[in-house]
């Protein structure tokens, strides 16, 4: 048995979790920085959002090559014209890429001619950061950390249990 397949599923959860973190590091500032109206780089403060992809991943069907169980399939069109792969090419999806960018939503405007930052007619340019959204993905992110960790307890507790057998 190859070492990578034992640690595959702990490589993924961790990759999974490392993503999370980000997301809620980014969520964080922007709900920290909702109602800063200025900035170093002049301006309000730009919400920022990660992006995923991932890097690297094979397609499906060069995957089934490669398993172990043969695979066949009922009408000649199936698979066709997919790209085969090396024999000994890894058969994992490699890891994901996360970058943090800018939203590139306009900024909100709101009437408030007491603040400092108000132009002459009285408006603000305000962060376009959406507590409500915010909150949203907040939790969405910590349910997908849960879910990771949940996951990487499951392949703990079955590599224990493998070697008690």
């Amino acid at each position: 048995m190859r070492l990578d397949r034992v640690f595959g599923g702990l490589n993924i959860s961790s990759e999974g979790l490392g993503v999370q973190r980000r997301r809620m590091n980014a969520i964080a500032e922007n709900l920290a920085n909702a109602d800063t109206t200025r900035t170093e780089q002049g301006g309000p403060y730009k919400r920022k959002i990660i992006q995923l992809k991932a890097k690297g991943a094979q397609m499906f069907s060069s995957m089934l090559r490669q398993s172990s169980l043969p695979m066949s399939t009922t009408q000649r069109g199936h698979i066709a014209n997919a790209p085969t792969s090396l024999p000994g090419s890894p058969t994992t999806v490699s890891t994901v890429e996360a970058t943090e960018a800018v939203d590139p939503a306009p900024p909100r405007v709101v009437y408030d001619p007491g603040n400092p930052d108000a132009d002459p007619n009285g408006y603000v340019t305000m962060p376009n950061v959406n507590i409500v959204t915010e909150m949203v993905n907040m939790i969405s992110a910590s349910r997908a950390f849960e879910a990771n960790v949940v996951a990487v307890n499951a392949a703990k507790n079955m590599a224990k249990d493998s070697l008690e057998i």
